[in-house]
């Protein structure tokens, strides 16, 4: 089960209260207050772990709580502190107030961390009240209390290519042709339920990460089919790559395929159409009629896009697309650029 969005209570531990005693001890000719402070609530902190890949183990498991701090004891003892509450989420989650929509942290890199609930400071005891004009206080503090929060949790993907396309377009053959990645492979549409990721590698030191997103139909960035659901994962992707089936089966014209999904990445992020996009033709095996081959490639012309044609059954065509993946993944990108020169 893949698991992409989850809301979480985390609650911080609270402070230990502050203790209010004297000393009375038989050779000591000056007792006076001995009340120790209150241990420190413990914190809730979130890692990044690239050993999860969704957010399920929080799905049965919807909140957190710290240990607090012991309280203050007599002879100045001060209470012990809370144990911390490390909750590893996975690489690319995104965190966020549930109450306000705020941005609290975005995990990039694994091993980040970050605290998002702080536990509460312990309360003093009566010996931080002695004065020289006070000297027998009895006041002392109650710990305060750990923070609270409503969390949700909003998972997306890290890769470097995204492959987009109507469903059963060829994108799960592909990936499972350029990497080890397994996916479910079928003859009808939907056979991906959720994002799949794969690790090409071009040479001996260069790999890149392919997100393989179900499929998408007309409708998908206001809720139709399951796109809708996934879309958030090519976000950071450097590179699209838009299958588009160019068989007979389909019943559709492959150009207006393709202008379909360029229409549902717009309505969901104007962003994702400005991102580089290479246009692949997909099942060039089956395909019977080369005019709707080339209606495709002129489309793509006509837009300023590369264009490959492939059958990833007979592995037509991939070398080419590989290399061509790998060159606009590895180019540098215009911030990077710019803090080169």
């Amino acid at each position: 089960m893949f698991i992409d969005e989850v809301k979480i209570r985390v609650k911080a531990g609270d402070g230990g209260n502050g203790c209010l005693a004297f000393r009375r001890e038989k050779f000591v000719p000056r007792g006076g207050p001995s009340g120790g402070d209150g241990g420190r609530g413990g914190d809730i902190e979130l890692v990044a772990n690239q050993h999860y890949n969704t957010l399920l183990h929080f799905r049965y498991n919807p909140e957190h709580r710290a240990e607090r701090g012991r309280h203050g004891e007599g002879s100045q003892r001060t209470g012990r502190n809370g144990d911390n509450v490390e909750l590893p989420v996975p690489v690319g989650t995104i965190v966020y107030d549930a109450e306000t929509g705020e941005l609290l942290h975005d995990f990039t890199e694994h091993g980040q961390r970050f605290t998002i609930a702080k536990g509460g400071r312990g309360g003093r005891g009566n010996m931080n009240f002695a004065t020289p004009w006070h000297q027998a206080p009895t006041e002392h503090e109650p710990g305060f209390p750990g923070e609270e929060k409503h969390l949700r949790l909003e998972l997306k993907l890290l890769a470097d290519v995204g492959l987009v396309g109507f469903p059963n377009a060829g994108k799960s053959t592909l990936i499972s042709r350029i990497s080890a990645a397994r996916p479910k492979i079928a003859d009808y549409p939907f056979t991906t339920l959720e994002p799949n990721l794969g690790v090409v590698s071009v040479d001996d030191d260069r790999t890149f990460v392919v997100a393989d997103i179900p499929g998408l139909i007309e409708g998908a960035h206001e809720g139709a089919g399951l796109g809708i659901r996934f879309l958030r994962h090519v976000e950071r992707t450097r590179l699209l790559v838009h299958l588009v089936d160019v068989s007979e089966y389909t019943g559709r014209k492959p150009v207006d395929d393709f202008k379909i999904v360029m229409e549902e990445l717009e309505g969901f992020s104007e962003e994702l159409v400005a991102k580089p996009m290479i246009v692949v033709a997909s099942k060039i095996d089956v395909a019977q009629d080369p005019k709707r081959l080339d209606s495709l490639r002129r489309l793509a012309k006509r837009r300023n896009l590369p264009f490959f044609a492939i059958s990833a059954v007979t592995g037509q065509g991939l070398p080419e697309l590989l290399r061509a993946m790998a060159n606009a993944v590895f180019a540098p990108q215009p911030e990077e650029a710019t803090e080169q020169s």
